[in-house]
């Protein structure tokens, strides 16, 4: 068989860039999507931003025209917000959803048919393990985090008769531009005593301090080259134990750490 062809969004930079990086080194035909532009060697870019349907469909099927084929999509492209849920805006809740969520959809929805027709292909999506462990005054980033675990769970049984494997992959504290880039607001602070900015503080530190973007990347591009997939993977030993734990421990033990570490 040819070399896989893959396509990884949000690979201009962060992980899905590492993502993109470590397939090439494998020997795949690698595309990139992203909005900003890139250069990567190697790496054919695609300038789009999956959150809008038409230039994400669009941008697929043009991989699937020029290929004859999709064997491997990897949906990475996320944005961040921080501060208090009840002073997010819903508009600002909307914006994330779109991004981290509905960008994925956008693209496996135009995704599928060809990997459904030719009884093969591999889709990974990039949750987080703040989708299983919510994180104070990041509510709205774990909720669609948390939204992208279910739609993973499901669509990896509804494609399973196809050929098509499905999984989620779960980073934890990655160092990259995300948290640079986040968009932070201390909207409330005075009134939940300066815990929005201590919590904040504590998330980047551990971001900052994480693993290299550059491992976890190698880590699922060689889950993408599996021939069988579980339904989910935890990137790090140390994210793996906390996901394990939040699932052992009854709610409210779990519940009380978490405060303890983000919300003191």
């Amino acid at each position: 068989m040819d070399r896989k062809i893959a396509l990884v969004t949000g690979g201009s930079s962060g992980i899905g860039l590492q993502i993109a990086v470590a397939l090439r080194e494998r020997g795949c035909t690698v595309y990139e999507i992203s909005r900003r532009e890139s250069d990567t060697p190697c790496v054919i870019h695609m300038g789009a931003d999956v959150s809008d349907e038409e230039q994400a469909v669009a941008a697929v099927r043009k991989i699937i025209d020029n290929e004859g084929r999709l064997d491997i999509l990897i949906c990475c492209a996320g944005s961040g917000i921080s501060g208090a849920a009840e002073f997010t805006e819903n508009d600002e809740a909307r914006a994330l959803l779109e991004v981290n969520l509905f960008g994925a959809v956008n693209c496996c929805r135009a995704a599928i048919p060809s990997m459904r027709e030719q009884g093969r292909g591999t889709i990974l999506l990039i949750g987080s393990v703040a989708g299983a462990i919510p994180i104070p005054f990041q509510a709205w980033y774990s909720v669609t985090k948390a939204a992208v675990g279910s739609y993973a769970g499901a669509l990896r049984n509804e494609l399973a008769a196809f050929g098509i494997s499905v999984s989620c992959i779960l980073p934890g504290d990655i160092k990259t531009g995300f948290t640079a880039s986040r968009r932070k607001s201390e909207r409330g602070d005075d009134v939940y005593h300066g815990r929005i900015r201590r919590s904040v503080a504590v998330m980047e530190h551990d971001e900052e301090t994480g693993m290299s973007a550059a491992d976890a990347g190698r880590y699922i591009a060689s889950l993408a080259l599996r021939g069988r997939l579980k339904p989910e993977y935890t990137v790090g030993m140390k994210y793996k134990f906390f996901v394990l734990l939040g699932r052992l421990l009854p709610c409210r033990v779990c519940s009380a750490l978490v405060r303890s570490i983000y919300a003191k």
